[in-house]
């Protein structure tokens, strides 16, 4: 989930362009072109930097060059791909400031000692043999409370990702348990904005769609949780012998003491209070600062002349604190504001490519295909999970990936006599989870931004999100809780 309210994305007002002059040749020649130039980067490219640093974002803008000409051509006007593409800015012009402040809160929390004090006292309570399962648990039960992964990720996952590598745990795998746990959480919290959009979408209420959405989430984050389980007790790590000369590192550089946690302690209490999340994250900006002033004098000194200036340094740009442990002086680093900018230009370019597919027809073309060969029940649902995975591709942006499914496969789901809760579960279980597993979808980008590990790392260890969407095929494939409208 991203941080925003849906009155402030107005997701129910988003429409779908219908175009009768594209044909579904037309409409997959922007993503083909776009599937092709990505998989030619990252296979035949070295260092996937075809385009330099900014590959993907390029690649994006000439798939919507792309759509645009294919529009062009199909009668669609450039006046209605602008209004299009300024739609889809619009709507994550929240997420974007999120982003900003969370690399501010990410510079402020290191040179004020919060990070280090989160990886001093965890690498004392989480052991190698249960953190990847407590991960999981620890980001479910955060996310839960708070309706949103992305507050998860940009707290307690920061943490435990320091945690974790601290511990000699590969970052990918953390990543995975934190994002599992954290999508968990957030598809089963009645304060979700996906969790209330999804049986908005499909015709239910919220406390029945969650009801019936735990057949397949809860089995689905228990095997989770055994993998991780298995993985944490056969893991080959580094961090146990050395977490004494860690904690020494840790003390000697840092004022460590636990009134540190009182920053991140006010900001989950404010996201619990149901705070906007940029007035929760500005505030934990500025608590950072004033304990930064207050505890670590000596930090703020070494960085710059200037305590002021040290301070401005971490809220923009890159901050390194050096630490008599190599290891750490990894961990401790921070690109502030400016180490968000290449995952900001992504998520604009995936909202430029989403608003002229848009514009065009071509979602709508393309959903529209899925649903005819939707003739038996598990097909439909089929049809449903990889229309919900396929706009997350092609559209960037998980919303999309549930509004425009809802809307087009509701009937089809009345027409068969499936209770709404069938669709509004499959719209999560495949719309929501596995937007985190696309590089240049909203929540990708996101997460790999604010974790700072790549997609391509945590994929597979991001066990919840690409097992969702096999288990609500399994349950329909065997007719598994498939409820119908004539049984209510």
């Amino acid at each position: 989930m991203q941080d925003n309210n849906l009155s402030d994305i107005e997701i129910n007002e988003q429409r779908i362009v219908k175009n009768k002059e594209l044909n579904l040749l037309e409409a997959l020649i922007p993503v083909i072109c776009l599937m092709a130039l990505l998989a030619y980067n990252i296979f035949f490219v070295d260092d996937q930097e075809w385009f330099g640093a900014y590959t993907n974002q390029i690649i994006l803008l000439i798939g919507g060059g792309i759509a645009a000409i294919v529009g062009v051509f199909n009668k669609v006007s450039f006046n209605l791909m602008g209004k299009e593409i300024w739609e889809n800015l619009k709507s994550v012009f929240v997420p974007i400031l999120i982003l900003f402040l969370v690399g501010a809160l990410a510079g402020t929390w290191l040179v004020s000692g919060i990070i280090p004090a989160m990886v001093y006292y965890g690498l004392q309570v989480l052991s190698p043999e249960i953190f990847l399962p407590a991960s999981v648990v620890i980001a479910a039960i955060i996310s839960i409370a708070t309706g949103s992964s992305w507050t998860t990720s940009a707290t307690v996952g920061i943490a435990l990702i320091g945690i974790g590598s601290a511990l000699g745990i590969p970052t990918g795998m953390i990543a995975g348990a934190v994002i599992s746990g954290a999508y968990f959480g957030d598809k089963m919290s009645p304060l979700s904005d996906t969790t209330n959009l999804a049986p908005a979408m499909a015709g239910t209420d919220l406390f029945t769609h969650i009801r019936y959405m735990a057949f397949t989430t809860v089995p689905t984050v228990l095997v989770t949780i055994i993998i991780f389980s298995i993985l944490s007790a056969t893991i080959d790590t580094t961090g146990n012998a050395d977490i004494s000369n860690l904690l020494s590192s840790i003390n000697n550089t840092f004022n460590i003491t636990p009134l540190l946690f009182i920053v991140p302690v006010v900001v989950i209490a404010l996201i619990l209070m149901k705070t906007k999340p940029l007035i929760a994250l500005l505030t934990g900006v500025v608590l950072a600062v004033i304990v930064a002033f207050i505890f670590q004098p000596e930090i703020l000194t070494s960085l710059s002349d200037s305590k002021f200036a040290a301070i401005i340094n971490s809220i923009l740009t890159d901050t390194q604190i050096a630490t008599d442990n190599e290891k750490l002086n990894e961990l401790f680093s921070s690109g502030g504001m400016n180490g968000m900018i290449w995952t900001i230009l992504l998520i604009c370019c995936a909202m430029i490519f989403g608003g002229i597919m848009d514009a065009i027809g071509a979602l709508a073309r393309i959903t529209n295909e899925l649903l005819k060969i939707a003739t038996t029940v598990f097909g439909l649902f089929a049809s449903t999970v990889f229309s919900c995975l396929g706009l997350n591709v092609i559209a960037s942006d998980q919303y999309l990936a549930i509004v425009i499914p809802g809307k087009m496969f509701k009937k089809a789901y009345q027409d068969k006599n499936l209770a709404p809760e069938n669709l509004s579960r499959t719209l999560e279980d495949s719309g929501t989870v596995t937007s985190v597993l696309i590089p240049w979808n909203t929540c990708g980008a996101y997460q790999s931004g604010v974790l700072g590990v790549g997609v391509a790392e945590y994929f597979v260890y991001a066990i919840f999100n690409w097992l969702s969407p096999i288990t609500t095929l399994i349950f329909a494939a065997l007719s598994i809780k498939i409820r119908q409208t004539t049984n209510k």
